[in-house]
């Protein structure tokens, strides 16, 4: 299963310590250039900044194939680098948290989940306690989830 991850999901489970869960989840995990410039952004929280010195190798860095398309540059640089690169890549699934980035990438064709899902994943093979992780992300990050979202989350 390929997968290509946006900023913001790999920002969160780094916080959190749960960014290991990818490798134990997913084949390949594949992100765009754009992507590592925006964790290593100079206000990136200090857990970022580390895990960035010493990426993992089961992280693919892979540049885009072709020029930037011209109709996602509504969305930030990571969003719009990670959605080509799930479409060159014919990625299985886009990790992505922003809701624009979303319907995007859905209106494209692309599979999606975000950083929750991930946790309802390896919550369900047993790898974490998905409520612990989902207190951590609250309390640790600024992720912020919609009503709505939190409710189908915590069901």
């Amino acid at each position: 299963m390929i997968v290509v991850a946006d900023t913001s999901p790999l920002n969160y489970l780094i916080q959190i310590e749960c960014v290991g869960l990818l490798p134990q989840l997913y084949q390949r995990i594949m992100v765009p250039d754009g992507v590592l410039r925006e964790l290593g952004h100079a206000g990136s929280p200090a857990p970022v900044k580390a895990w960035l010195s010493h990426i993992p190798d089961w992280l693919e860095v892979q540049p885009l194939i072709s020029p930037p398309e011209a109709d996602l540059m509504f969305l930030d640089w990571g969003e719009r680098e990670a959605i080509q690169l799930a479409q060159e890549q014919h990625a299985d699934l886009l990790l992505v948290d922003e809701r624009k980035a979303r319907r995007e990438a859905t209106r494209r064709g692309l599979r999606v989940t975000g950083t929750l899902g991930v946790l309802l994943t390896a919550g369900e093979l047993k790898l974490i306690n998905p409520m612990l992780a989902y207190r951590r992300l609250l309390a640790e990050t600024t992720f912020r989830a919609s009503a709505a979202l939190e409710a189908k989350f915590l069901r």
